[in-house]
């Protein structure tokens, strides 16, 4: 799905309401949960289907060389604009990405294959350019989220972009990935098990949605693909006390 600039700044404006940026702060805490483990000195990390630049940005800051794709050019415009020079970005499908075998370090895809013609590929795809890891981000099907904005129900907009994404389940994102890499889940969660309703600044709100759940219960689920057998290392922004010669 490629959208318009007019979907764009739509996209953008829900995450300045309440929800949105209460979602944003969470899906982005899980994300950085996860990927917690993989090193970030001199890694590059693509982002498939990037979007405007909302995760892609989270990316660059946690300290990752970062790329972007997507095949939306309004989408792209936004991204630079949000990052400037501190990411290449290329207008590119997620089924058949333009880059060399291993090219990079980690591969992230957030709520991308939901909008493609052929997820599977897109795993393969994302499978193929990655040499140590692979982050998948999807929106839960089986969730309250799904029930309240992924139905058409009399008193909701099935015009929006919602209404056409395919939901994903867990089960169905892990054998999808097994299928491609034969590699078990290195680690998965979830966050917003509630309503969107319930995604506000309130301290039982947050406590309700700051938690991180089994990755059925969430709306926003991500799992962590480990693709080699490498020891973590910490990131240098970690060290809580400076570091003594030994």
């Amino acid at each position: 799905m490629r959208f318009d600039e007019k979907q764009v700044r739509r996209y953008e404006a829900w995450f300045q309401t309440e929800p949105g940026r209460i979602a944003l702060e969470r899906e982005k805490a899980l994300l950085e949960y996860l990927i917690s483990p993989w090193p970030r000195r001199n890694q590059r990390l693509l982002e498939v289907g990037c979007g405007s630049g909302l995760f892609l940005e989270m990316f660059w800051q946690t300290g990752f060389d970062v790329s972007g794709i997507d095949p939306s050019p309004p989408m792209l415009a936004a991204a630079r604009q949000r990052l400037g020079k501190a990411a290449d970005l290329q207008v590119g499908h997620a089924e058949c990405l333009p880059y060399e075998d291993k090219e990079f370090d980690f591969v992230a895809l957030v709520t991308v294959l939901e909008f493609c013609d052929d997820a599977q590929a897109a795993i393969a795809e994302a499978v193929r350019v990655a040499r140590k890891g692979v982050l998948i981000g999807f929106l839960n099907r089986r969730s309250f989220y799904y029930l309240t904005n992924g139905k058409c129900w009399p008193w909701t907009d099935c015009q929006g972009p919602l209404r056409n994404a395919r939901w994903r389940t867990w089960p169905e994102v892990w054998d999808a990935f097994m299928a491609e890499a034969g590699l078990r889940p290195s680690r998965a969660r979830s966050v917003l098990p509630g309503p969107p309703w319930s995604w506000r600044d309130r301290a039982l709100c947050r406590l309700l949605n700051g938690i991180l759940y089994p990755p059925g219960l969430g709306a926003f689920a991500a799992v962590r693909f480990d693709l080699v057998g490498e020891k973590p290392l910490t990131p240098i922004m970690a060290w809580k006390v400076e570091p003594r010669a030994s």
